[in-house]
């Protein structure tokens, strides 16, 4: 597949669902970044299932920072790796207290240096929470992308155009 048929086929799907959203059930782009974390290896309604729960009782960075790492394994259990999920939403809470004012930044590179952030994460929440995302030829690019198969593929045309 060349350039102009990447381009064809992204214009297709633009045309064909103009408004992708997230399916991750969130208030604030730190809820949507904790989700975005959390839905590695698991699946949309066992994310907002579980969120649902954890941002009841914490509802913001401050609140997640400050709770014991028991409290969230506890409630994150069901979303699979959650000894390591815990870990790392947990001091990416603490790092958006410490490094940006308890915001979330909208950059990539400040993003990826968040614990639990990769680069398709940060995608991910840039494109839900800010608008498309740059080299994406202006498209969204939707939790989940990024992955096996066809949704991986086109998150890596959409990132490659």
């Amino acid at each position: 597949m060349n350039k102009s048929d990447i381009i064809c086929l992204l214009q297709t799907l633009k045309d064909r669902y103009p408004d992708v959203k997230t399916q991750l059930v969130h208030n604030t782009p730190f809820q949507l970044l904790t989700a975005t974390i959390l839905s590695a290896q698991c699946t949309d309604r066992q994310v907002n299932q579980v969120t649902q729960h954890l941002f009841a009782r914490f509802p913001d960075p401050g609140a997640l920072a400050g709770a014991s790492l028991a409290d969230i394994k506890e409630l994150i259990y069901s979303t699979g790796f959650y000894n390591n999920k815990a870990k790392n939403i947990k001091a990416c809470a603490r790092a958006l207290l410490d490094r940006h004012n308890g915001q979330v930044p909208d950059d990539l590179d400040l993003l990826v240096q968040l614990p639990g952030v990769g680069r398709k994460t940060a995608n991910v929440v840039r494109s839900a929470a800010w608008g498309p995302v740059e080299n994406s030829g202006g498209f969204p690019v939707p939790a989940g992308a990024g992955g096996a198969g066809a949704g991986g593929c086109l998150c890596r045309c959409l990132l490659a155009v």
